[in-house]
């Protein structure tokens, strides 16, 4: 079971000294698991935890509010990635006025080394922190001859001549480029939210959905999907809209539904994981009901005949 901080009091009571990462690490690509290795590797050689710090909210959504990027996942996504991944601690930072004009030297010094106990620290030779971001890998060097704790700088991960980012990956999700995206990513992209009441019109159209509670009003894709949905560890195939459903509705903020082939049980108030394999077609405005339902049942035909490459290529073990 992962430890979650949000003060260093706490952190401090419980684990008197760590290795220490730092960044937003949204989406958890490839570039940020090699850093998560190179901290795991640290902490195995110091024998202390190996502790990821994550910055909520992010620092753009700070400055920018509304006009930030796309999360490509949410705070309680990352911390159920990086326990599987086999970390000690997550430390949630409040990103705040304070911080944000706090120097690099201030939050090195007083937080990370007096109040933490950060005996080493591990981040992509990119890394900038501290007031106007004037803080860097060579900061980390610099202090840590001051402070008594060793840095470590990962260099990025690149693939197809291209530096692996949570950009990059926001690019070929609005592309409709789940292929690449999971190439990045290690694994499929992926949402989960927990089954709300709807308004049942899929029930009518002869295909019900689960609606999932978004956590984020801005997202990363929008359309419809081919997806695998993850429900109490058993796997499923459906048929994902993520949208505004045009036709219906004008919604002003997305909503993600999924009719999940061959289940019929009842989901209400239950957690699910949906995996986006493959992107049929954009949301469109029908005009009727049953030229949406035509539009549907084509789109789950579709599906089907997908799901074994699909599926085979998601998870080669069980093909």
């Amino acid at each position: 079971m992962i430890h979650v901080f949000h003060n260093p009091a706490a952190a401090r009571a419980v684990f008197p000294r760590c290795v220490l990462t730092i960044g937003k690490y949204d989406g958890m690509h490839l570039g940020h698991q090699k850093i998560l290795q190179v901290l795991q590797q640290e902490a195995k050689r110091l024998a202390v935890p190996a502790v990821v710090m994550l910055s909520e909210p992010q620092p753009e959504e700070f400055f920018a509010g509304a006009a930030a990027p796309a999360r490509l996942s949410h705070f309680a996504d990352k911390v159920r990635f990086l326990e599987q991944f086999g970390l000690d601690a997550v430390y949630c930072l409040n990103f705040n006025e304070a911080l944000s004009k706090q120097s690099a030297e201030s939050f090195v010094q007083d937080f990370l080394c007096t109040e933490l106990g950060m005996q080493s620290i591990v981040v992509g030779e990119d890394f900038r922190f501290g007031y106007q971001r004037q803080g860097s890998v060579a900061t980390f060097h610099a202090l840590g001859a001051l402070h008594q704790f060793t840095t470590i700088g990962v260099a990025a991960c690149v693939a197809n001549e291209e530096r692996i980012s949570s950009t990059l990956i926001r690019q070929y999700l609005q592309q409709g480029d789940l292929q690449r995206v999971q190439a990045y990513l290690g694994r499929p992209y992926s949402l989960s939210g927990t089954v709300v009441q709807g308004r049942q019109l899929g029930r009518q159209l002869g295909f019900p959905t689960a609606n999932i509670a978004l956590m984020q009003a801005k997202l990363p894709l929008l359309g419809i999907y081919v997806v695998e949905v993850v429900h109490q560890q058993q796997r499923y195939a459906g048929v994902a809209s993520l949208g505004y459903n045009p036709t219906v509705s004008n919604d002003l903020q997305p909503k993600l539904e999924v009719y999940i082939f061959d289940f019929a049980n009842d989901l209400y108030g239950q957690q699910l994981q949906l995996h986006f394999l493959h992107k049929l077609r954009d949301e469109v405005k029908y005009e009727s009901l049953p030229l949406l339902q035509q539009q549907i049942a084509r789109d789950v035909a579709q599906a089907k005949l997908l799901l074994p490459a699909l599926l085979a290529a998601t998870n080669p073990t069980q093909a």
